[in-house]
């Protein structure tokens, strides 16, 4: 009773808080990228809790405690890395560019609305997969919680997030994700002590875990060895963590659900300050989560499906108050992923497909018309998907990141620092990339490929080629030339001096966190292990 008073709660003020911000919503600008006022804090708020979501808590969790949690922290090594590599190499630029969505980048980057549809209709078709993957969770866990039929679940969700998203836009996602970062990084932080003390104590919790005979190896650098190991050989495993650690970091990089939160930061500044704190965020939330995972095993290794152990955890093996925060913030993270999905996928179709179709000009007022109606029609087919497709959160989830790594990530990069890139290289890049990964899927269904010939290597490699050909083709103009100028032009705030005093520091933050990311490792995991 009390795990559903506390999601009730939560619900109720996420949908207050996009009733009162739909008030103040008064141009286009303000629904989609809140005005441009978003503090340190709010973007990297919104940064983390747009790529946390229920294919990592619950989904990624589950992986770890099948026996992967190495595996899957040596993917966070990369996949983390994205926002430093990306604020620096694609995110700052785009903001520079005061686009209201990444496809409007693109358009006006090649001088091309073939490129910025391309680049809309991928966003729309990636990110409904991913909204599928996370609305499932979500509701997997309130039916779980609220001992509810998935499909009722499943429509309170969609009733939920689509409320406040379609009413409030980009301020209501914002202010939202802000409270839930907080929420979950909390319940990730907090549960830590709580659930390796239930599991055996400190150091004990990790050297049972190390020797369960149900999973032999289970912190080991390649995961969990004998019959429950699906993921192959040791090195297949370490080639899949790289693999889609790399993939994962140009996700972070350059997706639109990570990018374009830069969009709505007040300064570049801001901007490299909030995607230094993300990645700081991000090491540290899957650090401590994924190790206590692992040692869930010594109290309970058949948890199924394997998706709920943070869930099992939170009602079993903390005090109560404890696993609503770890519920509440599980459910936010899901919510403030759906609202992001949601939010983009209304602006894209109204901005970069139905505006871009129309010969007469839209009003502002038409604008966020569209994009209402759109985000209300689209989230009523995800809802119909979520019920009619068996949910499997971590790998849906996995494959629509795939989408964008390879589809987007050789235009984003080269479309600031290559001035030989032609708009024809550009449409070919993000088809061929686009398709790849779809082909090498259907590939996949009934050959089992090799590590190095994952789907998302296929897209790539037709990615970057279809770029390189294409781009001898057709010329560059005179506006893309002096567009891409433009965005090499660092902007100079009125108080640049001191802004830049504050962003020097932030390479000493990330040194410090890295020696306490040492320090955690060599306290929770090789020290122990040197006790077998």
């Amino acid at each position: 009773m009390v795990f559903m008073a506390g999601i009730i709660i939560s619900f109720l003020v996420y949908v207050l808080i996009g009733v009162v911000l739909s008030k103040r919503i008064k141009t286009s600008e303000d629904y989609y990228v809140s005005g441009r006022s978003g503090n340190t804090l709010m973007i990297t708020g919104m940064l983390v809790a747009s790529f946390l979501s229920t294919v990592s808590f619950m989904g990624e969790v589950g992986f770890s405690y099948e026996g992967y949690v190495i595996p899957l922290l040596i993917l966070v090594i990369f996949n983390a890395s994205g926002y430093v590599f990306g604020v620096f190499l694609f995110g700052r630029y785009l903001r520079r560019s005061r686009s209201l969505t990444v496809p409007e980048f693109f358009g006006n980057r090649f001088n091309s609305k073939k490129v910025r549809l391309a680049a809309a209709i991928t966003t729309v078709i990636g990110i409904s997969a991913y909204l599928v993957a996370v609305t499932q969770g979500a509701s997997i866990l309130l039916s779980e919680i609220f001992d509810i039929p998935y499909v009722f679940a499943l429509v309170i969700m969609w009733l939920v997030y689509s409320s406040f998203t379609v009413l409030s836009g980009a301020k209501g996602v914002m202010v939202n994700d802000t409270i839930m970062f907080f929420i979950f990084s909390i319940a990730a932080y907090i549960s830590f002590p709580f659930i390796i003390k239930a599991t055996g104590g400190f150091p004990n919790a990790i050297v049972n875990a190390a020797n369960i005979i149900e999973k032999p190896d289970l912190f080991s650098w390649n995961g969990v060895t004998g019959p429950n190991n699906y993921m192959g050989s040791p090195s297949e495993v370490l080639m899949w963590s790289i693999t889609l650690g790399l993939v994962w970091g140009s996700v972070v990089a350059i997706s639109p659900w990570q990018s374009s939160r830069y969009l709505m930061a007040k300064s570049e500044h801001v901007s490299i300050r909030s995607g230094i704190w993300a990645m700081i965020s991000i090491f540290m939330i899957y650090l401590f989560l994924h190790i206590s995972m692992g040692a869930v095993n010594n109290v309970n290794t058949a948890i199924e499906p394997v998706e709920k152990v943070f869930i099992w955890s939170a009602m079993n093996l903390v005090p109560t108050w404890l696993g609503v925060i770890i519920v509440s913030g599980i459910m936010a993270a899901a919510l403030s992923s759906c609202a992001t999905f949601l939010q983009l996928i209304g602006s894209s179709v109204a901005k970069d497909i139905f505006e871009q179709t129309r010969k007469e000009r839209m009003t502002d007022r038409d604008v966020l018309k569209v994009s209402r109606i759109s985000m209300i029609l689209v989230s009523i087919i995800i809802l119909f998907v979520g019920i009619l497709q068996p949910p499997s959160v971590m790998w849906i989830g996995y494959f629509a990141a795939t989408l964008f790594a390879a589809s987007w990530g050789p235009i984003a990069f080269s479309s600031i620092f290559s001035s030989k890139v032609t708009k024809e290289g550009a449409f070919w890049s993000i088809i061929f990339g686009f398709s790849g990964v779809i082909l090498g899927e259907v590939i996949g269904m009934f050959v089992n490929l090799p590590v190095f010939l994952h789907p998302v290597i296929i897209g790539a490699i037709l990615g970057v080629l279809a770029l390189v050909i294409g781009s001898k083709f057709g010329i560059i103009t005179e506006e893309e030339k002096m567009y891409r100028e433009s965005l090499l032009v660092r902007p100079i705030e009125s108080n640049e001096k001191e802004e830049m005093a504050i962003t020097k520091r932030y390479p000493y933050y990330l040194m410090i966190s890295g020696v306490f990311v040492i320090i955690i490792t060599f306290t929770f995991y090789y020290y122990p292990l040197t006790l077998q």
